[in-house]
């Protein structure tokens, strides 16, 4: 399989990239740090922002020169403010990064797999996207609106052997984790207190769903919005 990990020169994207590798994919990666990529040894990589119309432009040139046939949309920007603290350059940065971008890839991406009758896109949501998040109602729309795309898209998509999944993590051992926390009112050991298993989701355990949703086994899940958080979607 040709992948494509978007946001991979750190955190979850980083450790998506190197276990599909490991996996002996053709791993292709994208992001804004030019020496992570490298460091990545993929099969190939474009330096770009997603928060920018040329960048998201060239992606899309790259994603179908490399024919590739399993997209993860995984770059994502996360903002922690009061609703009525929200600037227009703010919000627009968000919602290109963490919406725009997946689809407008998704869009690019398709016409390949069509052809060739087999294709996987796997959005990496965030609970938050299901349940909502006071003071980070930018993240939270953004993300919710990710998993309505994916059910369209998937409803859209499913007689070309297509499959559109969004994976909703919780709190994970990342440093976008960590400097959510900071952001937050909150202390670690009173945001482990609320979830369930009392621990953070590991990135490893994020790149395992994406194999078995990458695999023939999981070629009947489509349109599904998967919350891998430790039981924080469940309650406390």
């Amino acid at each position: 399989m040709n992948i494509l990990v978007t946001g991979a020169s750190k955190g979850i994207g980083r450790v998506i990239a190197q276990e599909l590798k490991n996996a002996r994919h053709k791993i292709f990666v994208s992001a804004r740090n030019e020496q992570a990529l490298k460091e990545l040894k993929p099969t190939g990589y474009l330096l770009c922002d997603l928060a920018n119309e040329y960048d998201i432009s060239k992606l899309g040139d790259f994603i179908v020169e490399n024919k590739i046939d399993v997209l993860i949309n995984n770059a994502g920007e996360y903002i922690y403010s009061e609703i009525e603290k929200t600037k227009i350059n703010k919000l627009n940065h968000i919602v290109a990064v963490n919406l725009k971008a997946p689809i407008y890839l998704t869009a690019r991406a398709v016409p390949y797999m069509k052809e060739k009758g087999f294709g996987r896109i796997i959005n990496i949501g965030s609970i938050s996207g299901v349940m909502g998040e006071a003071n980070a109602s930018l993240y939270s729309a953004t993300k919710s609106g990710l998993i309505g795309f994916t059910k369209a898209t998937a409803l859209e998509l499913a007689q070309f052997g297509i499959t559109v999944n969004t994976i909703n993590p919780g709190w994970v051992e990342t440093e976008l984790g960590k400097d959510s926390i900071e952001q937050s009112e909150f202390s670690q050991e009173e945001i482990l207190d609320c979830i369930p298993q009392k621990r953070f989701v590991e990135p490893k355990e994020i790149a395992g769903m994406i194999k078995y949703l990458i695999s023939d086994d999981a070629k009947g899940v489509t349109g599904q919005s998967i919350n891998l958080c430790a039981g924080l979607s469940v309650g406390i």
